[in-house]
């Protein structure tokens, strides 16, 4: 397979690998906690949370840490986003509750809300504490469809309200995104395992792997057997670049090999180039990136169509790509994959600009960059066949995604839906949201039926 086929073993010991792959957080001590909670100013109007798609109490649980009661802020946390440990790695922040704080405002260095929010949900993790219990049974049943941030966090609120759950998932592990499209440096140490773990502890929820809808269950047959169905199946798509030659050696899925690394035990195996490049401008993009240079690539470099303030991924994202020893090129697209025997030799790029109207617009300035494996990292899309596989009657769609209301019910009765196959921000934070919010409506719902 040439330079492309090298695996990083041949490139990196076992211990470069390791510390590459390790936490890339240093978590907050005790000692550090206090000093940072005491910053907080405990604001009346809290923007903070305000900010925050779960809505979490967050001077609340700050004020717990400062005081000393961590069990107390963890649950604060954990009442309003049961994901709170894993949000707390990889929440873009900067852009959400730390960028609203007022110390933001005034300093430019807001409180470390997600470090604080980590060292609470760890501290009740490590202690294997189990705050939440079951309500007395309803003798309700309600499936959910994806174990998946959205899908665990509907599952969860369902099961505390006394409904048994069955949760429907086609790959043979849990946790969706957090279990295989996060970067590895993110949540390492099987952290997404143990949050599962975690969610499941409070009993109630049945987890049914391998098990897909449109293959092996239908919505029709679902909605016959019980008594409410949350759909929360994510993006099941790869967006194509489009051009001739994207299917020959080298070029590669950037959301399927993340997966295969967050797999993959011994990093050493991975197939890795030496000369890297990779389309995109969001986090899948920024996340391959790094993680390719971590496995011991010499060149990688991300190619954006648009300009730093247009990309998916945050500033901090940015940041963390061109400190690792990635190039990043904006206002350039793909124009054509040039093969060598066979094999992917280098990609040609044509320049962009904005038009008087800011529309995008070539220039017909070209440029090319060598390259042994391309990356395509350009966005996920919505597979609606599943939901039509025998189904009598339609559900109604909005962009290409399920269309749902505030309490994220869909046009069938009994359906609701949530997370990234509906609109809104991609985020593990919103689809958690929206399972919280899909299980109140459901329980309301099946308490009034």
């Amino acid at each position: 397979m040439g330079d492309a086929g090298e695996s990083a073993a041949r490139r990196l010991s076992a211990d470069e690998l390791a510390r590459n792959f390790a936490d890339i957080h240093v978590p907050l001590d005790r000692e550090r906690s206090l000093i940072e909670a005491s910053r907080c100013y405990f604001c009346y109007d809290a923007p903070c949370q305000q900010a925050c798609p779960t809505s979490i109490d967050i001077p609340g649980f700050i004020r717990k840490i400062s005081t000393d009661n961590v069990k107390g802020a963890a649950v604060t946390i954990l009442n309003e986003n049961i994901m709170g440990g894993a949000c707390a790695r990889v929440c873009p922040v900067e852009v959400l509750c730390e960028q609203a704080c007022v110390r933001e405002s005034q300093e430019a260095r807001p409180i470390q809300i997600g470090a604080l929010q980590r060292y609470a949900t760890d501290w009740l993790f490590e202690r294997k504490l189990q705050p939440f219990t079951r309500a007395p049974s309803t003798g309700k049943r309600v499936a959910v469809v994806g174990a998946g941030p959205a899908g665990l966090a509907c599952a969860h609120r369902l099961a505390m309200r006394g409904h048994d759950v069955t949760v429907y998932e086609a790959r043979p592990k849990a946790g969706g995104l957090n279990e295989y499209g996060i970067a590895a440096y993110k949540v390492p140490d099987d952290f997404a395992q143990a949050e599962v773990a975690f969610i499941l502890g409070i009993g109630g929820i049945k987890i049914e792997f391998g098990k897909a809808l449109g293959r092996d269950i239908s919505l029709s047959n679902l909605r016959r057997d019980f008594d409410a169905v949350f759909l929360g199946m994510g993006l099941a798509g790869v967006n194509a670049l489009a051009l001739e030659g994207e299917d020959m050696p080298g070029v590669m899925d950037a959301v399927g090999y993340i997966e295969r690394l967050r797999q993959t035990a011994d990093k050493g195996v991975l197939e890795i180039g030496r000369r890297v490049v990779v389309i995109g401008g969001g986090n899948t993009a920024i996340d391959i990136a790094v993680q390719a240079k971590r496995l011991g690539a010499e060149d990688v470099t991300i190619v954006y169509r648009r300009g730093p303030d247009h990309m998916g991924a945050t500033w901090h994202e940015q940041e963390l790509a061109q400190t690792n020893g990635v190039t990043i090129k904006h206002w350039a697209r793909p124009l054509r994959i040039v093969a060598h025997q066979d094999r992917l030799k280098e990609v040609e790029f044509e320049y962009t600009q904005l038009d008087e109207q800011g529309r995008l617009m070539s220039t017909g300035d070209r440029f090319s960059l060598l390259a042994d494996m391309l990356f395509k990292a350009i966005g996920q899309s919505f597979v609606p066949s599943p939901l039509g596989n025998g189904a009598a009657e339609p559900l109604e769609l909005a962009n290409g995604r399920i269309q749902v209301n505030a309490d994220r019910k869909t046009s069938l009765a009994n359906v609701w839906a949530g997370g990234d196959c509906v609109p809104g921000e991609d985020l593990t934070v919103s689809a958690i949201q929206d399972g919280k919010l899909a299980a109140e409506s459901i329980d309301r719902n099946l308490r009034s039926a």
